[in-house]
């Protein structure tokens, strides 16, 4: 199989987590319960989750307000398509 193909799978399961988990901490915020730590957040969104984690701001209206969400969401999917696009040239 293709690099890319992994770097995708990869990328979908980042998401995927991405989202419940900022899909989660909006939840336990409503609830005033223990929060995800904001760490985690930005840590998911930028190391291949940020589709599922600007999503799950969007859909959730969780976290819009803090612009450092906006840029490590938008940071991390600049480093996908930087290595996806690596990948194909290399490859």
């Amino acid at each position: 199989m293709e690099p890319i193909f992994y770097l995708l799978i990869v990328c979908a399961a980042m998401s995927l987590v991405a989202f419940v988990f900022y899909g989660a901490d909006k939840r336990k915020a409503k609830k005033g319960a223990w929060r995800v730590p904001e760490k985690v957040l930005l840590y998911l969104s930028f190391f291949g989750g940020a589709p599922g984690g600007i999503l799950g701001m969007l859909l959730f209206r969780h976290k819009t307000r803090h612009w450092y969400f906006w840029l490590v969401n938008f940071l991390g999917l600049a480093l996908v398509a930087g290595l996806a696009a690596a990948l194909l040239l290399l490859l």
